[in-house]
């Protein structure tokens, strides 16, 4: 973001994500690269997931980033999906159980986790023009589950709305989504961003402002330039007070973030720690999981798992 020096306002920070603090986002800094989601997802480890958020978190923080972009956590539904690799899997409780740890592992570091791509963005053909037409049944069973429990379950403060529209609307300016489900049903209490050039596609910027948006990215050519929020304001197209909400939500995670004192832990990146993490997470990722019976669901401790491949996988 811009800074703001009469509030005494620094620029806030975010990086690409999910599989590591990306080098292009991050100053050309060099950070461990963890393999892709569907390898993480593959492990069904609560704990490792938890320790990954952790160390995504503290390399983040060391490139001066405050929100990493990521976890991505759409649902997997087709190999021709060129994100697919980004995301966990095509199961909704997986996703669910396995978000919530990444997403406290994150801001366990004051790091805010930005859960994307809310929502139903799930294919790659016109993903920046397309609609997904889903039924409401479709939506609490499959493609929500893990967002709500990232709200629910670990606080995430931070949502990334998709370029996708969902039944016609646009994601960024969808009430449904933005207003009634997240914030409404759900409780959350952070700021949404959109994806980059997403607000585009959308009719207004009084309409992103009434459902919700916090933030567009990038700025440049944005709907949300001054004179475009200062003449529909004037028009009455929306209210100081659906402003306020907005400025509310990001200015509460600058301060989860100690971004308005500099406060926080320090951060590392690229230590020999995360590489032997990453390590750990590829080799979970590439080993057959057999159910040998009535397990719980994803009690990493009552799977058996058996090594396909490498050196150093043995028998667990």
């Amino acid at each position: 973001t811009r800074e703001i020096p009469r509030l005494g306002l620094k620029p806030f920070r975010m990086t690409d994500g999910p599989r590591g603090v990306a080098y292009h986002s991050s100053r050309r800094s060099r950070c461990t690269a963890f393999p892709s989601g569907i390898a993480q997802a593959a492990s069904w480890d609560e704990d490792l997931m938890h320790r990954f958020g952790e160390a995504i978190g503290e390399e983040a923080r060391s490139v001066g980033a405050r929100t990493v972009l990521g976890p991505a956590i759409n649902i997997a539904r087709t190999p021709l999906n060129g994100r697919t690799f980004e995301y966990f899997s095509e199961d909704p409780l997986l996703n669910a159980r396995l978000t919530v740890p990444v997403v406290r592992g994150i801001q366990s570091r004051g790091v805010a986790a930005c859960v994307k791509h809310y929502a139903a963005n799930n294919q790659e053909t016109r993903r920046m023009s397309n609609s997904s037409e889903v039924s409401e049944r479709a939506l609490q069973e499959i493609y929500l589950p893990a967002f709500r429990a990232a709200v629910e379950q670990a606080d995430a403060w931070s949502i990334m709305a998709a370029y996708t529209a969902v039944n016609g609307v646009a994601a960024c300016e969808n009430p449904d989504l933005l207003r009634d489900k997240l914030r409404g049903e759900y409780g959350f209490r952070g700021f949404v961003v959109s994806d980059w050039f997403a607000v585009r596609r959308t009719s207004s910027a009084e309409a992103c402002i009434r459902a919700g948006l916090t933030l567009e990215m990038p700025g440049k050519g944005s709907r949300y330039r001054h004179k475009n929020l200062r003449r529909a304001f004037e028009q009455g197209l929306f209210s100081e007070a659906e402003l306020d909400q907005n400025l509310v939500d990001l200015l509460r995670v600058m301060v989860l973030t100690g971004h308005l004192d500099s406060a926080g832990p320090p951060g590392q990146r690229n230590t020999p720690e995360h590489q032997a993490l990453a390590r750990e997470m590829a080799e979970a990722g590439i080993t057959l999981l057999k159910n040998e019976g009535a397990l719980l669901p994803l009690d990493p401790a009552r799977v058996k798992k058996v090594a396909l491949v490498g050196p150093r996988l043995k028998r667990r």
